[in-house]
């Protein structure tokens, strides 16, 4: 078997790896896996189904069956995602969605039900992973591994910019209290938390802007991968 290139993306909310990952995908005309959006999905379908997020048993089952497509779009448009035929881009990305992704990925059965499926976006000519354990756990063979991160401060920041148009009551102490929680949350899990792996690049991109995080990874990608253009 022809062993296709990962270029794994890792690192907390916010700490601009969604955009990041699909901005050097698009670029490398590879294909993209969102991991965090299956997360987000079985949390979604939990509520679209009526299941509390304390059975699970039947979470199990649903990321088991999960029924989702990653839409790539023309120009800078985001990745379009296909939940039961249905356009779930915006639902999934709500704070209370996010909130409920981040209890499900903690849970064992749910981890190992999604691991094989996402397993499956290796294919040719390459993929980009982006996610929380992608390097450290998915593809710990990915050529490439890059751990973006930001402070907490600045996560906080940049999600209340985009919140505050949709919604101006927005309070940034209560964005960055949530970041804490889930940082903290993610990082003690007992399951794959939330850590560079040991061959890791760390990128902080605090002080940079998203042109510039694109730059710096595909120069991290260029060393490791030889001359990609």
């Amino acid at each position: 078997m022809v062993n296709v290139p990962v270029i794994a993306i890792d690192g907390p909310s916010g700490a601009g790896k969604g955009t990041v990952s699909q901005l050097v995908a698009k670029r490398l005309g590879w294909h993209f896996l969102d991991s965090g959006a299956l997360y987000r999905l079985v949390a979604q379908a939990a509520k679209s189904h009526a299941i509390t997020l304390d059975n699970v048993e039947a979470l199990e089952t649903l990321a088991a069956h999960l029924d989702v497509q990653f839409c790539v779009t023309d120009d800078d448009l985001p990745v379009r995602v296909i939940l039961e035929g249905e356009d779930v881009s915006a639902a999934i990305r709500t704070e209370e969605i996010g909130n409920d992704a981040s209890r499900v990925a903690a849970l064992p059965g749910v981890r190992a039900a999604l691991l094989e499926r996402q397993r499956a976006f290796r294919v040719p000519p390459g993929l980009v992973a982006d996610g929380r354990d992608m390097g450290t756990v998915v593809f710990p063979d990915a050529e490439v591994k890059i751990f973006l991160t930001a402070s907490a401060e600045e996560r906080a920041q940049r999600r209340y910019k985009q919140l505050k148009e949709k919604n101006p009551n927005v309070i940034f102490n209560d964005l960055l209290k949530e970041i804490s929680e889930r940082d903290k949350r993610d990082t003690e899990r007992s399951v794959a938390p939330l850590r560079p792996a040991a061959d890791a690049v760390i990128v902080d991109t605090t002080e940079l802007t998203i042109e510039q995080a694109v730059e710096r990874v595909m120069a991290v990608c260029e060393q490791r991968l030889g001359n990609l253009h």
